[in-house]
């Protein structure tokens, strides 16, 4: 699993069983951290040409096979890789979405089969391609009304619900780490620059209103968003303290999450951001919700063992994408499936 965050590549090696319902272990996981040349070139990728696209992907190919391998060296019995890859386009609204590294020649490398691009038949089908973790918090979490992710983006599923609702709430890391940059850091270590900070009034109420927040589900967000409305309106206030800017936009996204839940609520809280305790201090004022915080190999590897199940009911031809959720013409079993 690849994010928007650009982390790095997180591998995990995981076993499922099914009685009743479905369970499983995670019997290894590893996070491979991108170069700060990869990050720059990932970071930039949506700016090329297709042509440029294509030669980056084959670089990336390679680089996917080398962590994978690596990975695997010592497991024996691996039924097949199931591979996310990493997007650089996200614009269902306009019918595409692209994420490079699902290709052939991956299998080829690591000689296994491959399970990946989740995303577009979905799109296809009229769908937003996101978000696809739901159908493994509806199985694999079955506890808690209700799953959070903080990652690059915030995004909920409600799957208690009578039908699977899931949708992408606000960008998280994909602007905290940004904006944390700007003080040399990586990111905003457990908030504390945020909590440093002082509430810009304006510039919440301009993040607040945007037409976003309106928009019923199902609704996905993707980076050219964040470029398009977000970056836009902190530069407006440049001239404000980072921990100011930093301290406003995590408020702002506390009280987009709160807004979410009703208090009888069970959240699972999983992603990077389930770190950030100014966050989640936050949260907990905006919302009498109970926010739960689980191991934390799930809170770090939760969307790669979910893709791992996606791939899994791709190769049992299950269902594995909810139309309730992305708002396709019909629930279906997405990815390709390549053999080396």
């Amino acid at each position: 699993m690849s994010g928007t965050s650009l982390d790095g590549l997180d591998l995990v090696c995981v076993d499922f069983k099914k009685k009743k319902n479905w369970d499983f272990e995670i019997l290894k996981a590893k996070t491979y951290s991108y170069s700060s040349e990869w990050k720059t070139c990932l970071s930039e990728l949506h700016l090329q040409n297709s042509q440029q696209i294509k030669e980056v992907e084959k670089d990336y190919v390679n680089l996917l096979a080398k962590f994978i391998l690596d990975f695997k060296r010592d497991i024996e019995g691996i039924d097949f890789v199931s591979s996310h890859g990493h997007t650089v386009f996200h614009q269902p609204d306009q019918g595409f979405t692209l994420q490079i590294g699902n290709t052939p020649q991956l299998s080829k490398l690591i000689a296994l089969p491959l399970i990946c691009d989740f995303r577009s038949q979905d799109v296809e089908l009229g769908g937003q391609g996101a978000p696809l973790v739901p159908i493994g918090d509806l199985h694999l979490f079955k506890s808690y009304s209700c799953c959070l992710n903080l990652g690059g983006f915030a995004n909920v599923s409600l799957p208690q619900k009578a039908q699977v609702t899931a949708f992408d709430i606000c960008a998280v890391n994909t602007v905290l780490n940004v904006l944390a940059n700007e003080e040399g850091l990586e990111y905003d270590s457990e908030g504390n620059l945020a909590r440093a900070g002082h509430l810009i009034p304006e510039l919440l109420s301009a993040l607040e209103n945007l037409e976003y927040y309106q928009k019923k589900a199902p609704k996905s967000l993707g980076i050219e968003w964040v470029n398009e409305k977000i970056f836009p309106l902190l530069d407006q206030y440049r001239t404000n303290l980072v921990e100011d800017r930093i301290h406003t936009y995590t408020y702002h996204i506390a009280k987009q999450i709160g807004s979410i839940f009703k208090n009888t609520d069970s959240v699972l809280i999983t992603g990077g951001g389930a770190k950030n305790n100014y966050l989640i201090s936050l949260l907990n004022k905006f919302s009498k919700a109970k926010f739960s915080i689980p191991d934390p190999l799930v809170v770090d590897f939760k969307e790669a063992l979910i893709f791992a199940f996606l791939g899994l009911l791709r190769i049992e031809n299950q269902v594995n994408c909810l139309s309730s959720v992305t708002g396709a013409s019909a629930d279906h079993s997405s990815g390709n499936i390549f053999y080396p």
